[in-house]
């Protein structure tokens, strides 16, 4: 019989994708509402993709076991 396979977190899943040299990255936080209260340079900075922080990517490489 095969050994049996981890499940992979399924919040995790939808709130970080690995880049092809194997990297975590992340949305940025604070780009969901009240956006007309911020401005225009803050909300640009907060567009694209950010990388996970080091001291989070242990406990992240476990939840996403096959990504």
């Amino acid at each position: 019989m095969a050994g049996q396979k981890m499940k992979s977190h399924s919040g995790a899943k939808k709130r970080f994708a690995k880049t092809g040299g194997g990297k975590l990255v992340r949305r940025a936080a604070g780009r969901r509402h009240l956006l007309t209260d911020k401005g225009r340079s803050r909300k640009r900075r907060l567009k694209g993709q950010l990388p996970v922080d080091a001291i989070n990517q242990l406990s992240l490489r476990r939840m996403l076991p096959y990504s």
